[in-house]
């Protein structure tokens, strides 16, 4: 492969002529520069994008943190980040945590050492210490999740509304007994749709049971079927239920079956999310429609407006309650 001297030579130049073709800069004469785009040509010479981005001091790379790839949530997320990010000439690398510190720390340290120029946060279990610490001097973009009065600009839906719609739509089709399938309380998204769920059941002043709530550890399949065995062992059951991911209301429509009850005749339910899945289940899954796609592209480019240093503010997106048969029959 042909180098950046080989090109100057062929052309009778010096490789700062060069140069200064490859980067545009209007100093060259037209004369000179097609002698240049000549030699180039004619020695298939690609110049190296690394060494350019070094000088340039931008890598025109976007880290997106997640704990999981396998978490269908995501998919559309990153859809929306990828097609942004490409159409404005960066490039993405996906960071699965695994929400392990020392995975973090490496691509935390990327950023610091100019490896990539900014992240995009969707990791919940991320240390949130260490990311305010990077976004004091790179930027950095929470997606989906965020941290309630912090710093750092976020893109997401309001959780507590949604919840609170997806739960008074159970109460307007009569069900008075509205189970609870959520997460660990440590994530904020967890707390506000528990707020949202106990905001509706006061509204129409039925009582709040903490026999009804179930916590899991995390959004796998098989915490939804587990959360409802417990549920179903209650001496006075649910006839309705809530969950806050639509992988935990996918897991609790398969317990529901297993145990010989149908949905939506014996036990009516609601998931989150409308991952692609949740139209494919029989029933066909009631679901809170994140836009995830929009939050991608929002993500990105809100983080390529702070990589510009420009002034970036949260963003709170649209949501949708999709009524399908789990809670129609």
């Amino acid at each position: 492969m042909a180098n950046i001297q080989q090109v100057a030579q062929k052309a009778g130049v010096s490789v700062a002529t060069v140069s200064r073709v490859l980067n545009n800069a209007p100093s060259v004469s037209p004369k000179t520069r097609l002698k240049v785009e000549n030699a180039i040509k004619d020695l298939n010479y690609e110049p190296s994008m690394l060494g350019r981005n070094l000088r340039n001091s931008e890598s025109r790379l976007l880290l997106v943190l997640l704990p999981s790839i396998s978490n269908p949530f995501y998919t559309e997320i990153i859809n929306g980040i990828q097609n942004t990010a490409i159409a404005n000439s960066y490039n993405i690398l996906l960071c699965e945590t695994d929400s392990n510190p020392q995975r973090e720390n490496i691509y935390f340290n990327m950023v610091k050492n100019k490896l990539a120029d900014g992240v995009i946060s969707m990791d919940p279990t991320v240390n949130m210490q260490k990311l305010n610490e990077l976004a004091e001097n790179h930027p950095v973009i929470l997606c989906s999740e965020y941290e309630e009065g912090g710093s750092i600009p976020y893109v997401t839906i309001d959780n507590e509304l949604a919840a609170y719609q997806a739960v008074k739509h159970l109460i307007k089709l009569g069900h008075d007994k509205i189970a609870l399938i959520n997460s660990d309380e440590k994530f904020l998204y967890a707390r506000q749709r528990r707020n949202g769920y106990e905001r509706a059941l006061r509204e129409f002043e039925l009582p709040i049971r903490n026999e009804w709530i179930y916590h899991t550890k995390d959004l796998d399949f098989q915490n939804g079927v587990q959360a409802v065995r417990m549920l179903l062992q209650q001496e006075e059951k649910p006839s309705a239920i809530f969950a806050v991911s639509d992988t935990l209301a996918i897991g609790a429509l398969k317990g529901i079956n297993v145990s010989g009850l149908h949905v939506p005749n014996d036990i009516a339910l609601v998931g989150f999310d409308n991952i692609s899945f949740s139209n494919m289940t029989n029933p066909t899954l009631t679901t809170i429609s994140q836009p995830m796609y929009n939050m991608g592209c929002t993500a990105a480019e809100m983080l390529i407006s702070s990589i510009k240093e420009e002034k970036v503010e949260s963003i709170v997106l649209d949501h949708e309650l999709l009524i399908r048969e789990s809670t129609m029959g």
